[in-house]
């Protein structure tokens, strides 16, 4: 069975799929940065790890229903037919639907909670932190949702279950190595934990287009289109790009003004 890996088209493939599983895992990452911060800062770190190993056990046996069920995820189990509004709602729709709606609801209220308090660091108007096993939940909840498109992108790419499981187990062994490092800069760099976020509500954004187009949803006879990812992706830079320039051009302006303040004085 390993020694499918090894030929030179698998190895190909699995290299594409790690990188893949890397880069669409991102958004997954951020999540659970995000969920972990809700809990007491001493088990965080724990939450993160624990997330990430269990997003990749997920991956593995959601790959293994796939593979078997696939047929069923994608078969409509009842369909809508009004004068202004008509759909055949599956499986794969549903869960990519409710996990993108989630996800506008979860960063549009961090997003209000952040503009709204006086004072982030000694904030005593924030929720009563979450356990850990609550945390722990929501974040295998949403990693279905997350999971569910790349195990589809895998299908598509390679039909070697090896293969697959390897790319998902080493792109797992890079978010673990990249959680901290992405917790902490977040910390250090409070500013982009709004981009996060923003970043976050595009996702849901995308994934509520994605599943009104699986579902075949049409609005007064107008088709639901999915985003573009070339679309998700160049907003994406744009939102990293404007950040980082406006971040640099406060600090300029921050050292100026200390500067003539300290002269002035």
């Amino acid at each position: 069975m390993f020694a499918d890996l090894f030929t030179l088209d698998n190895f190909t493939t699995f290299l594409v799929l790690t990188a893949l599983e890397t880069v669409l895992g991102f958004d997954n990452l951020l999540y659970i940065s995000i969920e972990a911060k809700k809990v007491d800062p001493a088990r965080a770190a724990m939450v993160r790890r624990w997330g990430i190993i269990l997003a990749i056990v997920l991956r593995i046996v959601l790959l293994f229903v796939v593979l078997h069920l696939i047929a069923l995820f994608d078969e409509p189990f009842f369909e809508i037919a009004l004068p202004f509004f008509s759909g055949a709602v599956s499986g794969h729709s549903l869960i990519v639907l409710v996990g993108g709606v989630f996800l506008i609801y979860t960063a549009t209220k961090e997003i209000f909670h952040m503009i709204g308090v006086d004072d982030l660091e000694h904030d005593t108007n924030r929720p009563v932190r979450r356990s850990v096993a609550v945390a722990l939940v929501w974040i295998v909840v949403m990693n279905l949702v997350f999971s569910f498109d790349t195990v589809l992108s895998a299908v598509a790419l390679t039909d070697h279950f090896i293969v697959m499981t390897a790319a998902i187990v080493v792109s797992g062994a890079l978010m673990v190595l990249m959680a901290d490092t992405v917790a902490s800069f977040l910390n250090k760099n409070r500013m982009y934990e709004v981009l996060g976020l923003f970043v976050l509500l595009l996702v849901g954004f995308m994934l509520m287009s994605e599943g009104g187009h699986i579902a075949h949803l049409t609005f007064f006879g107008f088709p639901v289109e999915p985003m573009a990812k070339t679309t998700f992706y160049f907003v994406l830079v744009t939102l990293v790009a404007v950040e980082i320039v406006q971040s640099r051009y406060q600090k300029r302006l921050l050292a100026e003004r200390a500067l003539k303040n300290k002269t002035g004085a």
